[in-house]
């Protein structure tokens, strides 16, 4: 009788299907850690902004001085965030005293973060005892459309 050596064909299917799972759970795991490592990097660029910009602005009485075309440079920061939309400082409308911070070009479920996150030294969390985030945004537009607004100051 002869001896046959290799693999048959089912033992090679099933390491097939075995390293298939594995690749699938990695993947999601990529994923997640992107979007995770995206988040963090918004929150500490948004931390940078106010900082940067109560730094700038800090010997004046109110924030109107704020000028979005310069005011990057100005605290060397670039306006572009991780998601490929922006970042936008303005002042606030009815109170020269605060300014607000954009974030533009989120998707349905960042923006939903954001918006839910607590945003600890913003206003809105300030005037609600900690009980709201401080950001608001209408997030049900198209992915890459939606946008959160967080305002900073007194």
């Amino acid at each position: 009788m002869r001896y046959e050596s290799g693999r048959s064909m089912i033992e090679m299917l099933g390491v097939l299907a075995i390293m298939g799972v594995i690749t699938v759970g990695a993947i999601g795991m990529i994923s997640t850690a992107m979007r995770t490592q995206k988040r963090t990097s918004v929150n500490d660029e948004v931390l940078q902004m106010v900082t940067q910009v109560r730094t700038l602005l800090g010997e004046y009485d109110d924030y109107s001085h704020i000028n979005n075309s310069t005011i990057f440079g100005a605290i060397g920061m670039s306006n572009k965030n991780p998601y490929g939309g922006t970042y936008e400082l303005s002042v606030d409308p009815s109170n020269s005293r605060q300014f607000i911070v954009s974030i533009t070009g989120l998707s349905e479920s960042d923006c939903e973060y954001f918006v839910t996150k607590a945003w600890s030294d913003s206003v809105g969390y300030q005037m609600s005892g900690g009980t709201t985030s401080g950001a608001i945004g209408d997030c049900k537009s198209g992915n890459g459309q939606n946008i959160v607004q967080i305002t900073y100051g007194e």
